[in-house]
């Protein structure tokens, strides 16, 4: 019998932005190989989380998805959806909004900055670095500071232990700013990874002292703020496309422009100027290449006839990426197919 450390990790009540709460679950299984349905719900206080009063405060965790733990000795990772103690989604459940479709395809870049004493990694005491400028995608000292690399070179090595689709990393626009993209195929997989993503960045920076900050734009003036771009494709868009039907998407997304905004993250209005490479927040555009409009095509979109994949830049760093990718998809399915 191997005893297996499970940490089983649900997203709370809060609001406007959740957080994720893990405990762990020590049980005995004949193998260290486990398959998702071996393994048990559970519960916890939802009293302590914004999810239940303190006179019915059991919750139900139910696990959607595992991941080998490489940090801990016979460790997994279990995403866990929140129920109820009927069975039904709890209304916290931002995972439960999102409708099955296995030809949804996505990808988001989840932008941050890592901090220490209450500033960016990298940024003097007291004041502010060097204007933005060598930072994307740099290398050196003076542009990437002492740990920052080393974080997050860190944090891809324990996400690729657990089977997790990164498929990339790199240094953002502002010092001390990073970001992690990853892909997943059906509508689901890349948001329930980048929970899971976060969750070991937030873990990891604890032997380190830093914090990660996921606000859309924690420091004012000439500054990139921190997006979670969303890619997405369906099957009817990658093989099929048209100028005809990309249209017709694109006026859903124009008339849904205020619900979008609502599911794409907190103070968005303080990212989306129209500056720092977003579109202003009370506008709609769209344009080929174009990173100031609300969907880039890719340069080759229209070349391959309208075919391909789309990215939303509107959604935020603090975004649930559960209810980003269920409004994109509310909104595609509002367009019928010719």
């Amino acid at each position: 019998m191997a005893k297996l450390k499970l940490e089983y990790i649900w997203l709370d009540g809060y609001d406007p932005v959740k957080g994720i709460r893990g405990k762990t679950l020590v049980k005995s299984f004949d193998s260290e190989e486990i398959a998702l349905e071996d393994l048990p719900l559970w519960g916890f206080d939802g009293s302590s989380t914004e999810q239940a009063p303190g006179g019915a405060s059991d919750c139900v965790l139910k696990p959607v998805a595992h991941f080998p733990d490489s940090t801990r000795i016979n460790g997994y990772i279990v995403l866990c959806e929140v129920m109820n103690v009927d069975g039904t989604p709890h209304p916290s459940n931002t995972r439960a909004t999102i409708p099955e479709d296995d030809g949804l395809w996505v990808g988001l870049e989840q932008e941050y900055f890592l901090t220490q004493d209450g500033k960016p990694l990298g940024w003097p005491e007291g004041g502010y670095p060097e204007a933005q400028g060598p930072y994307y995608c740099g290398v050196g000292f003076s542009s990437m500071g002492e740990i920052g690399r080393q974080i997050v070179e860190e944090h891809l090595d324990i996400c690729l232990d657990a089977g997790i689709n990164h498929e990339g990393i790199n240094a953002e626009v502002a010092k001390g700013q990073w970001e992690f993209q990853i892909f997943g195929k059906g509508s689901a997989t890349a948001a329930d990874q980048i929970w899971v993503a976060r969750y070991i960045l937030e873990r990891l920076c604890e032997q380190y002292g830093v914090s990660v900050e996921y606000h859309c734009k924690p420091y004012t003036g000439d500054w990139n703020g921190s997006g979670m771009h969303c890619n997405f494709s369906t099957e009817f868009i990658r093989e099929t496309g048209g100028k005809e039907y990309f249209e017709s998407l694109m006026a859903a997304f124009e008339k849904n422009c205020e619900e979008h905004i609502a599911a794409y993250g907190p103070d968005n209005h303080l990212r989306l100027t129209g500056l720092h490479e977003t579109q202003s927040i009370d506008q709609f555009s769209y344009g080929l290449s174009d990173r100031g409009a609300s969907i880039r095509m890719p340069i080759n979109f229209i070349k391959d006839g309208y075919k391909g994949y789309l990215e939303d830049r509107r959604p935020n760093s603090q975004g649930d990426p559960y209810a980003i990718v269920a409004r994109v998809s509310q909104t595609i399915a509002e367009v019928p197919l010719p």
